[in-house]
Parts: C-alpha cells; structure tokens; sequence
C-alpha cells in the first residue's frame, strides 16, 4: 500500500501542490495535474465530478484514508483540505513509489 503523508510531504518540499476542490477540478479537467488526492468524507458530487475528469485526462486519482481535517494535518495546513493536485513531480523517491503503486494494482 502506497504512503500518501509521505508522498504529500514530498510534493508539498517540491511546491508543485495546489490545494482546494476548485482548483483541483480545474487542474483535472484540463489535464494539467499528475496526481489527484482527495480526502474521504468529501462530497459525492465533487467526487464523482473529480473521477469522471481525472478518469478522461488518465491522471491516478487517490482517496486519503481519513477526513479533510486529517488531510490538512498531512499537508500541514490550518484549514480543511479536501483535495489537492500534485501539478509535477521532481522528485524521484515519490515518482519511484508511484510507479510501484501503479505496478501493485495491475
């Protein structure tokens, strides 16, 4: 199973991390982010919207296993994240675990 604080924390040291629904939606439909991250109790309707985008732009999406709060905690934010797009990874330890997550679930 894939670490998602630490690949949070990673891309959060790189500043390549947009954080927000909106502005996740909008890096999803245009395809501009490599990774997508959203918290679990987020709502149904932003979920589906963010699957259907990230699904038609191939962009791995992830569900955070906790709450928005417990999200923000990761990204060391005070307010509740969400979601949160990883627009470009420069760094090889995150890209390499990525790549085997992508390898353990085919």
């Amino acid at each position: 199973m894939i670490d998602l604080d630490r690949i949070i924390r990673l891309a959060i040291k790189s500043k390549k991390i947009y954080f927000g629904s909106k502005l996740t939606l909008s890096m999803a439909r245009r395809g501009r982010a490599t990774v997508i991250i959203i918290a679990s109790n987020s709502p149904s309707r932003f979920r589906s919207e963010i699957s259907y985008y990230s699904r038609l732009s191939g962009i791995p999406l992830y569900t955070y296993n906790g709450t928005n709060l417990d999200l923000s905690l990761a990204c060391d934010k005070r307010f509740p994240v969400s979601a949160l797009a990883i627009r470009e990874i420069v760094d090889s330890r995150l890209l390499r675990m990525l790549k085997i997550q992508a390898s353990e679930m085919e």
